[in-house]
């Protein structure tokens, strides 16, 4: 088995660049010949994933966190069919890993041990246009205040999942609410919104269960969508995200769906996969079992 494996050295932190020569050592006590990339910047995964002959590898693995996944996914599909690709796999190292946990990876060992195993699942995949170009996510993707949230805990990366709990906080003293035209399987829903959530998979920032019934396999994305609500109704909303009974929040809607089209005044800044890039006015599609991913 021969794999190419795309290291991010900043993930978790900096964590990256000390875990690195650990799994070298695993994967080569193990058997599994590799070829590794180190990048040397930020977005440097999705050019080096968009250079490489997918046909010579049996697996091309990201070590890193959610973005870094991100950027090997679209470096690829935006070069290769997805029937050309070999299995995909996740090494996590980041802050908040929350795309590996469905696929039963938290931890470092269990990444390696979904290599070693070598049994695969085939993933949805969600596509979001931008300017007529099409880019993809596997987690999830929103927009509002969780963009704002990010965008703090990104500052705060060394926190690890803290970081996005002391982003709530902060995000909270400068709470603003925007309106929104949200068109669900042609359902219209035009309204003042906190946040939107395109959910692929369930968790976001680690451990926080946005979406609870979404499924990487089910051919539907879950889509959360927040009314405005006071201060105070967040801050005692917020910590039931880690359960995922924040729809006891009449604030709180989730629906079901195949697609989804968006725009907003003003235009918002969306989050996929951890991600800050792209913005409003956005379509959203998904793609059933697109890829494969060791598990």
């Amino acid at each position: 088995m021969t794999i190419a494996l795309i290291a991010n050295p900043s993930a978790g932190g900096q964590k990256g660049t000390r875990i690195i020569p650990r799994v070298e050592a695993l994967l080569r006590r193990h058997g599994i010949d590799y070829r590794l990339f180190v990048t040397q910047y930020h977005e440097h995964a999705l050019t080096i994933a968009g250079k490489l002959p997918p046909q010579r590898f049996d697996g091309i693995v990201s070590m890193g966190g959610d973005g870094t996944n991100f950027h090997v996914l679209n470096g690829l599909l935006k070069k290769y069919g997805p029937e050309t690709l070999p299995p995909l796999g996740i090494i996590p190292v980041g802050s908040g890993n929350s795309f590996a946990r469905d696929l039963g990876i938290c931890s470092t060992m269990d990444g390696l041990q979904a290599l070693v195993q070598g049994e695969t699942r085939s993933v949805d995949v969600c596509s979001f246009s931008q300017q007529g170009d099409l880019w993809y996510f596997v987690n999830l993707a929103g927009f509002g205040f969780v963009t704002d949230v990010a965008r703090t805990a990104h500052q705060l990366k060394r926190c690890g999942d803290f970081s996005y709990v002391l982003g709530v906080f902060y995000r909270l003293m400068g709470l603003r609410f925007h309106h929104m035209e949200l068109t669900l399987d042609g359902r219209r829903i035009e309204a003042g919104n906190c946040f939107v959530e395109f959910c692929n998979s369930r968790y976001t920032g680690g451990k926080m269960l946005m979406a609870p019934e979404a499924k990487i396999d089910d051919g539907w994305f879950d889509v959360v969508v927040v009314e405005p609500l006071s201060r105070l109704s967040l801050v005692t909303t917020f910590p039931k995200i880690f359960k995922g009974t924040h729809g006891e929040n009449p604030a709180v809607r989730f629906f079901k769906v195949k697609t989804a089209e968006v725009v907003t005044n003003p235009s918002k800044i969306l989050l996929p996969d951890g991600e800050i890039f792209g913005s409003t006015p956005t379509r959203i599609d998904i793609h059933p079992k697109m890829v494969r991913y060791f598990s």
